[in-house]
C-alpha cells in the first residue's frame, strides 16, 4: 500500500497531467491536462492499465531497489 506509481506527462517542460496510483485517477494541471484527465478517467480500461502498471513495475522491482540501498 505504501508503494506509489506516478505516470506524468509533460509538454515543453510543463507537467500537464499525471496518473497517481494512490488516487486511482488522472489529475490535470493545465486546461489541456484537465480536459484529457476527465476523458481518461471515464475510460475504465485506461485506469485499469495504469493500476496494472503499478503491480507490474513497482511491486516486481521493489525488492531490487531495497537490496541495493
Amino acid at each position: 500500500k505504501d508503494i506509489q506509481y506516478v505516470y506524468s506527462m509533460y509538454y515543453d517542460k510543463l507537467e500537464y497531467a499525471r496518473f497517481d496510483s494512490n488516487l486511482g485517477k488522472y489529475v490535470g494541471y493545465t486546461t489541456y491536462g484537465v480536459k484529457n484527465a476527465e476523458r481518461w478517467n471515464k475510460d475504465t480500461s485506461e485506469i485499469s492499465v495504469r493500476k496494472a502498471q503499478r503491480e507490474a513495475y513497482c511491486l516486481n522491482n521493489v525488492g531490487n531497489d531495497y537490496q541495493n540501498a
